[in-house]
């Protein structure tokens, strides 16, 4: 027995490839099976096993009552002998004991062996799952082992089978058994019977994943697959686009001489593949995607009834090129770009265009600029339906006409498009905001009511708003609401209630600079203009020694600070602790009357006496002109004593002053 398990074991171990530890459980379930089976044990009882890699001994253990007398060896065990077992063992108690059969083997080890070769046919299935989920979308490799008219069985690695089914073929393959072939793993099943692998060869995936290994390029990221359109076995594009500049994409994928994108071609059962470069413009990206045909002209219309068309026109002779066999390369170009693609040659686009300027009332607004090349467009249009040959020169002169109406026509398609962007704003901005977070259940409508309007995808009260002042007649033209109903939305409309919205106003702290402040200071500076003399820098003056003490001799002034509010430049929020206060000196005070003799004395020297030039001192003359006469005025100012200052210590502006203290005027400036 010993030989058996451990031989049965390394085998397990060595072909299967499973885990030491899934074996031995297996092997132990195994046992614990083979015991129930040959005891008759109940599934109730608690049974365990425990198997010996090494020697191959296996020991069963099974749950008994502890009793004073035995009478089922099965599920009992005596009270003595639990004792030598469990010291705590007591009557009535379960005890986990050893009961393994002495003669465990025969059929011990056949029913062992049918559990394990199950568990081990589970195990494989669970590991083949998840080895192969992980590889969707990958390239795998297998060898045909069988075919048949549905489907084509490869085998796989891990002795998985996949199935390619005639759907993921391509058109036209053959294969036969022992030929070694490479597909796309497309979807990978959980079946009772385990794993089902779906394989697929006609997948634009696969066409990809060939890319990705044959083109270094591609694998490495210096360039990027953006689409791929395919019919397999007939023909494929593929836009491809590089992630550095001086990386050619379409050069990189087809190679020296065709020789990565032959290799692909071989594989895909001699599969056509046009290679196009990525081009960002919708235009010349649909140019290039018809390739090999040469398109004259391709017009974009973004916004009819919804869709994305493009009109390509292409010379006569390359109009069954664009279109390809069957319509294959328009099909193509439209499933590679996303558009849909409507090719017309310059003849058509032409006699197309004539007719639409004659009876369409969208091209009326085109039909006066073209008065002098409609006669022209006509006699080539003539031309060609008589069978004559038609002119290099002709052909411009139709390919620029087809050129102006469409682009006209685009552009008046746009200013439309911008006019309706610009009249929903307009109507978006009368409705409230808070009606778009409101349910159409506030408003209190009837249930058939609601059940429409829900039903036509209205969901909240702002949109119903909305649609009534863009065009109130496409609630009206709702099946089942009739003017009463529509009456009746209106008035509940106009009577709801929306809250109000709070204004949050930010205060924003901001650092006003030097120059910025003066430019602030300038409204201060105009208020006071007429209560302060214009600042001068006096000259250096040597008075008389009596002047001098006079002038020693006034009394001290104590300072007073001045505040000033400086006005905030414009478009700047200034925080309120960081606004300078400002109090303006009064007329009255400034204009205070000097009695004093002393100070009359000192002021009584004239300016050139004190050494200023004419014009500059406390006395200011200014000069009105005029109208009527055109002579000058002059007129005398108010002695004042008042001076603005700008300290840059402090980052602030002072306005310096003389008063009046005990009747004599000091000769220090007030602060």
């Amino acid at each position: 027995m010993k030989n058996e398990f451990v031989l049965a074991f390394n085998e397990v171990l060595e072909e299967k490839g499973l885990p030491r530890e899934v074996v031995i459980e297996a092997l132990e379930t195994a046992m614990i099976s083979a015991y129930r089976k040959a005891v008759n044990a109940s599934s109730a009882q608690q049974v365990e096993a425990k198997i010996d890699p090494e020697t191959g001994r296996v020991t069963i253990y099974a749950e008994k009552e502890v009793v004073d007398e035995v009478q089922d060896e099965r599920t009992e065990y005596a009270l003595e002998n639990a004792l030598k077992i469990d010291a705590n063992s007591e009557l009535g108690g379960m005890i986990l004991v050893e009961s393994t059969p002495q003669d465990f083997g025969r059929v011990a080890a056949q029913t062992a062996r049918q559990v394990i070769q199950q568990r081990i046919r589970e195990a494989e299935r669970d590991t083949q799952m998840r080895h192969y989920t992980k590889q969707v979308g990958d390239i795998v490799s297998g060898v045909v082992q069988a075919t048949t008219p549905q489907q084509v069985t490869l085998g796989l690695d891990m002795k998985a089978e996949g199935i390619l089914p005639y759907t993921q073929q391509i058109k036209g393959e053959r294969f036969h058994v022992h030929d070694r072939v490479q597909s796309l793993l497309l979807e990978v099943k959980q079946t009772p019977r385990g794993p089902q692998i779906i394989l697929s060869r006609s997948h634009r995936n696969f066409l990809r994943r060939l890319l990705e290994n044959e083109v270094p390029e591609i694998y490495h990221g210096l360039v990027e697959i953006r689409s791929i359109a395919r019919e397999p076995g007939q023909r494929s594009k593929v836009a491809v686009a590089a992630l550095q500049p001086a990386v050619d994409p379409v050069g990189a994928c087809v190679g020296i001489r065709g020789v990565r994108i032959q290799a692909i071609v071989r594989e895909l059962h001699d599969e056509k593949i046009d290679v196009i470069e990525f081009d960002p413009d919708p235009a010349g990206y649909i140019a290039k995607a018809l390739s090999p045909a040469r398109v004259t002209g391709v017009y974009l219309n973004e916004h009819a009834k919804g869709t994305k068309t493009a009109t390509v026109v292409v010379m006569d002779d390359q109009l069954s090129l664009a279109i390809g066999r069957d319509g294959q390369n328009a099909r193509l170009a439209a499933k590679l770009t996303g558009w849909r693609i409507d090719i017309k040659s310059l003849i058509e686009a032409a006699a197309d265009a004539m007719h639409r300027l004659q009876f369409d009332p969208d091209y009326g607004f085109l039909a006066s600029g073209e008065t002098e090349n409609i006669p022209r467009v006509e006699a080539v249009l003539a031309k060609k339906a008589e069978g004559r040959p038609i002119t290099p020169e002709e052909f411009t002169v139709v390919s620029q006409f087809v050129d102006r109406i469409e682009r006209g026509l685009i552009y008046r398609r746009t200013a439309e498009k911008r006019q309706e962007d610009e009249r929903r704003k307009v109507a978006r901005s009368r409705v409230p905001e808070p009606a778009f977070a409101m349910s159409l259940e506030d408003l209190g409508l009837s249930e058939r009511v609601f059940d429409l309007l829900s039903s036509t995808g209205y969901q909240n009260i702002g949109d119903l708003m909305l649609q009534i002042e863009l065009d109130s007649d496409a609630v009206l033209g709702i099946s089942g609401i009739g003017p009463k109903a529509m009456e009746d939305i209106t008035q509940r409309l106009s009577n709801l209630a929306f809250p109000e919205e709070q204004v949050v106003s930010e205060v924003v702290e901001a650092t006003v600079p030097v120059e910025a402040m003066a430019e602030a200071i300038a409204p201060v500076e105009d208020v006071v203009a007429a209560l302060e003399p214009e600042t001068v820098t006096p000259d250096i003056v040597q008075l008389p020694a009596a002047e001098t003490e006079k002038i020693d001799s006034l009394a001290p002034v104590e300072p007073e600070v001045a505040e000033i509010v400086l006005p905030a430049p414009e478009g700047t929020l200034v925080e309120p602790q960081a606004t300078l206060e400002t109090k303006l000196p009064e007329a009255d005070e400034v204009a205070t009357q000097v009695k004093s003799s002393e100070f009359d004395e000192i002021f009584a020297f004239k300016p050139g006496e004190l050494g200023y030039s004419a014009g500059t001192g406390d006395e200011e003359e200014e000069e009105d002109q005029d109208q009527k006469s055109g002579t000058k005025k002059s007129k005398k100012k108010k002695k004042r004593f008042v001076e603005v200052v700008y300290d840059p210590d402090h980052d602030v502006t002072l306005v310096k002053r003389k008063r009046k203290r005990g009747g004599d005027w000091g000769d220090g400036w007030e602060y």
